[in-house]
C-alpha cells in the first residue's frame, strides 16, 4: 500500500470513529467552544497583556509571537492553496457541525496557530507549557470532531506551528535588539 493510501485510510478510519462516537453531537457543542479559542483573538489579547504588564519577557513574547505568526500564516496559505485537499464535509457523505471559513483542509490553520502559541508559552513561561500544549491539542481535536479536518491536517498544522515558533525563537538574539 502506498504512503498516500495508508495516510488516507488512517484519516478515514480515525475521522469516522470520531464522528461515530455515541455523543458526537454533544461533543461537537463543546468542540465549538474549544475551537473558538483558536480563532486568534485570545493569542493577541494574551500577547498584548503580557507586553503591557509582564516586565521580564512580555514585550519579547509579543515580538517573537508576531514574528512566528508572520512565518506561519503565509506558509499555511501557500500550503493550503497548493495542496487543495477537500475538507471531509465536502468529500464525505455527512454535514459538518460548523461552516468552515475556507474551502481546503490541509494543513489546519487553527492547529498551526495553537501550536505556535503553545511553543512560545513553553519557551518563555515553561511552568504553563503543559496547559498550553493540552489546549493546542484540544483545539486541533475539536476541528476533527466538528467535521472540518482530518487527523493528518491537525498533525501538519502542529508541525507547521512548531516549526514557525522554533524559527522565531531561534532569532530571539536579533529580536532582543528591538526591545
Amino acid at each position: 500500500m502506498s504512503a498516500i493510501r495508508l495516510v488516507t485510510a488512517f484519516d478515514l478510519l480515525t475521522f469516522n470513529w470520531c464522528l461515530g462516537l455515541p455523543k458526537a453531537a454533544q461533543i461537537a457543542s463543546v468542540s465549538r467552544q474549544v475551537s473558538r479559542l483558536g480563532d486568534g483573538v485570545l493569542y493577541l489579547f494574551i500577547g498584548f497583556a503580557l507586553a503591557l504588564f509582564e516586565q521580564q519577557f512580555g514585550l519579547l513574547f509579543l515580538l517573537v509571537g508576531l514574528f512566528a505568526y508572520a512565518i506561519e500564516l503565509p506558509l499555511y496559505l501557500i500550503l493550503k492553496n497548493t495542496i487543495k485537499r477537500d475538507r471531509p464535509c465536502d468529500s464525505l457523505p455527512f454535514e459538518a457541525y460548523i461552516v468552515p471559513s475556507d474551502k481546503f483542509s490541509f494543513p489546519s490553520g487553527h492547529s498551526a496557530a495553537a501550536f505556535v502559541f503553545a511553543a512560545l508559552v513553553a519557551h518563555f513561561y515553561p511552568e504553563f507549557s503543559a496547559v498550553s500544549y493540552v489546549l493546542a491539542v484540544a483545539i486541533g481535536m475539536s476541528r476533527v470532531l466538528l467535521g472540518v479536518h482530518y487527523p493528518t491536517d491537525i498533525l501538519a498544522g502542529a508541525v507547521l506551528g512548531l516549526s514557525s515558533a522554533a524559527t522565531a525563537i531561534a532569532l530571539i538574539p536579533f529580536l532582543s535588539l528591538m526591545v
